[in-house]
């Protein structure tokens, strides 16, 4: 048995949804959470600071809180920088990715929405994800500039507001299947079930 905890990254409070699962799975494990919220949200930089980041903030983990293995609790964050932390620390690096795959395999019409960060859409690994899982079905994707801020502030009136707004077009487009691409979306999920209809 290994005491040592295992590492835990995200822009926010996003990656709690990842925690709880870690915790429900493994309750004996010791964890440790970083909330980069001086970088919130990730969604919207670059790749490259937020490879930078998280390569400060992995090394931090493993060498002083001496963790056993790293979760990158953020589809965006695993997209920068999941290669570079797995080049740079000898621990397992485990990182999310949108649920494209099991919504393919969902589908009844073959019509998937998508709602993500602007910077999980852009990568080469969301790309990737469709090309693999996806092929011959229509994908719709859908930024959400604004709403992780939104949620990490609780302001309900403004998430159900940008909700509404980015739910409009994919129900315009029949999707049956919702893949929510951000680790900061299952904590609004009863909103976004409500709002998106069957």
């Amino acid at each position: 048995m290994n005491a040592q905890p295992i590492g835990i990254i995200d822009s926010g409070i996003g990656g709690m949804s990842v925690t709880r699962e870690i915790r429900r799975l493994l309750p004996q494990e010791p964890l440790a959470y970083v909330a980069d919220e001086a970088l919130l949200p990730y969604g919207d930089k670059p790749p490259t600071v937020i490879r930078q980041r998280l390569l400060e903030l992995g090394d931090w983990l493993h060498a002083v809180q001496r963790v056993k293995m790293l979760v990158i609790a953020c589809n965006t964050a695993t997209a920068a920088a999941a290669s570079a932390l797995r080049r740079a620390l000898p621990i397992p690096i485990i990182g999310m990715e949108p649920a494209v795959k099991p919504a393919a395999s969902a589908t009844r019409n073959r019509r998937i929405g998508v709602l993500a960060t602007e910077g999980t859409l852009k990568s080469a690994r969301f790309a990737g994800l469709l090309r693999t899982f996806a092929a011959g079905l229509h994908v719709y994707t859908q930024p959400c500039p604004g709403l992780v801020e939104a949620i990490e502030a609780d302001d309900q009136a403004r998430i159900r507001a940008l909700l509404t707004r980015f739910l409009k077009p994919l129900r315009q487009r029949r999707i049956d299947t919702l893949v929510l691409g951000c680790t900061h979306y299952p904590l609004v999920r009863r909103h976004i079930a409500e709002l998106a209809g069957p």
